[in-house]
């Protein structure tokens, strides 16, 4: 059996791929678009939670923006307007999202707003220190460390239908450390193999690890788009600033 269809076995945090969860999910007949609606929820609040906390909404008001927007996203079938052929999954996502919280903010304003009442000294120390802090930097992090979530699960769903579960938990520090750095004697006592054996086991994690990765983003973009871009773009959002 091959890596991929043991990753196929095995539990996944999504269907296969990530554009066609979206579709099934407009499927409101099929008996997988409830499973495709609750995967959407689960794997992509937290970047959406983040834009909005990063926007400057206390954790509470992100929290519930971000499941309104998630239910609004179902009951008004805005899926229905999203097409693999014209960009990115995370654009979609965050332009959707950024209407809504615009929308949002007009309604909330509206009630607030009264006859006769004298605006308030505007705070322009905070509101540059909120402007100084990009949303949408930290939510595009926040995407691609989803996508590592996702490649790691695959990762450890195929060594454990491989049944090396135990291998993947000792080989996985490879995974971030940094070249030169790791203690192979250390890994080949713990696997009980020799050095050499060691360090080609590292080397297929970390050559699978960068397939599925590449898969993963693949399946975020649209039908021609420039992998290579997106891998840059995401390894440049990955540095914290």
């Amino acid at each position: 059996m091959s890596s991929q269809a043991a990753a196929g076995d095995a539990p996944r945090l999504f269907p296969p791929t990530r554009w066609s969860v979206v579709l099934a999910a407009t499927q409101r007949q099929s008996p997988g678009s409830a499973a495709a609606l609750e995967a959407i929820c689960r794997g992509y609040w937290h970047p959406l939670y983040t834009y909005a906390r990063r926007s400057g909404r206390s954790p509470h008001d992100a929290q519930d923006l971000t499941q309104e927007f998630f239910t609004r996203l179902f009951e008004h079938n805005w899926l229905d307007t999203a097409d693999p052929g014209k960009g990115r999954l995370r654009t979609f996502l965050i332009v959707a999202f950024k209407h809504f919280m615009y929308k949002e903010w007009r309604h909330a304003a509206a009630q607030k707003r009264g006859g006769g009442h004298t605006p308030v000294e505007l705070d322009t120390a905070t509101a540059e220190s909120r402007y100084a802090i990009d949303p949408d930097a930290a939510y595009d992090r926040q995407w691609a460390l989803t996508l590592l979530d996702l490649t790691i699960t695959r990762l450890a769903a195929e060594y454990t239908a491989a049944g090396r579960a135990a291998d993947f938990d000792i080989l996985k520090g490879g995974l971030l450390a940094v070249p030169g750095r790791l203690d192979y004697a250390d890994v080949a006592a713990r696997l009980n193999l020799q050095s050499g054996a060691a360090r080609v086991a590292v080397h297929r994690l970390r050559k699978r690890f960068r397939e599925i990765y590449r898969e993963e983003i693949t399946q975020t973009l649209a039908a021609g788009a420039d992998l290579d871009e997106e891998l840059r773009h995401l390894a440049a959002a990955l540095i914290e600033k």
